[in-house]
């Protein structure tokens, strides 16, 4: 055969063989598409909506059998401000979330370690809530050796020890014992204080409407010339079982740290703060007691026009009683 009819031939055979051979099928718009994934990671499918259908699905709804799938749109996870809220006001964790649809684990309270802001006045972002916790440092004035007490240190922190304000204050008298190695006061501390009046009058308007929790805080209010009702206070040196293991004394804040909480205080110069905190976690850690032995005495919060009239003497600034003259 000629070559040039073996060559013909061949081309011939060539465009048949294409003619036969399996087309693949053209393949449809996907809804899925592979997306690389970083590290050299196999890749994997991510589905793609089509323009419109997330719409048309959450109007009309995805029919299945005789009824219709209810959106997927989840109810939004309480918050760490509601947590905290629900706590302190003794809100059950499954009220909470029971109102947002999600599970008990999702309202857990923040563990974080405490930051002291030394000298701050009143914290721009921590919110004070119902209960607050207040402890004060003095230094000695008079005659030598300064035996009486003076306000040199106000700390005041809220139901979960977050510090809600801090200063030194300015005394009105000279000095005679800054008493450092217990009140952790200096001179230079005191000169970067804030004038009574100011603190005085900061710590005025955070008492208002609050429970106010202290250790002896007859001794703050009397240092801060103010008042508070007594029926708002709870003051941890008189609760009868705190007061059971100084076999009916006064108990000193730095024992029943020790032996309530655990925890060493005090163990060298005083901090205010750290002071107020436990204190704080005392009233906590006994607060269905405290409630017990408040309503003993005053009863069941009432709103009635005797406790509007209560209210008066919420932050009341105190006056000095003048000694009477004889002539």
């Amino acid at each position: 055969m000629d070559l040039k009819d073996l060559s013909s031939n061949w081309k011939k055979l060539q465009a048949t063989l294409e003619k036969e051979k399996p087309r693949a099928p053209k393949r449809k718009p996907s809804d899925e598409v592979l997306q690389p994934q970083p590290n050299g990671a196999k890749r994997v499918k991510i589905a793609v909506k089509h323009p419109h259908q997330g719409a048309r699905q959450l109007r009309d709804g995805k029919k299945k059998g005789m009824g219709i799938v209810a959106s997927s749109i989840k109810p939004s996870k309480p918050s760490e401000s509601l947590a905290l809220w629900a706590e302190e006001n003794d809100i059950p964790a499954k009220d909470i979330t029971a109102a947002y649809g999600s599970s008990s684990s999702t309202l857990s309270l923040p563990v974080s370690k405490h930051e002291d802001n030394v000298n701050e006045g009143l914290s721009p972002i921590i919110d004070a809530g119902k209960y607050i916790s207040i402890d004060c440092e003095m230094v000695g004035v008079g005659p030598p050796p300064g035996t009486e007490s003076a306000l040199a240190r106000v700390s005041i922190v809220n139901y979960h020890g977050q510090q809600i304000y801090d200063s030194f204050v300015q005394t009105k008298e000279p000095v005679a014992d800054y008493r450092t190695f217990v009140s952790g006061i200096t001179p230079q501390l005191l000169k970067e204080g804030r004038t009574f009046e100011t603190v005085q009058a900061d710590i005025a308007e955070l008492l208002d409407r609050k429970i106010l929790v202290g250790h002896a805080v007859k001794h703050d209010l009397e240092a801060l010339l103010l008042g508070h009702p007594k029926r708002d206070i709870r003051d941890t040196s008189k609760h009868p079982a705190y007061r059971q293991l100084a076999n009916g004394r006064t108990p000193g804040l730095k024992r029943l740290a020790k032996q309530i909480l655990g925890v060493d205080i005090q163990g060298g110069e005083h901090s205010s703060i750290e002071d107020a905190r436990a204190t704080m976690q005392l009233f906590r850690r006994e607060k269905e007691g405290f409630e017990r032995e408040h309503q003993k005495h005053w009863g069941a919060p009432k709103n009635t026009e005797a406790a509007t009239g209560a209210e008066k003497g919420r932050g009341k600034l105190k006056k000095r009683k003048k000694k009477k003259v004889k002539k």
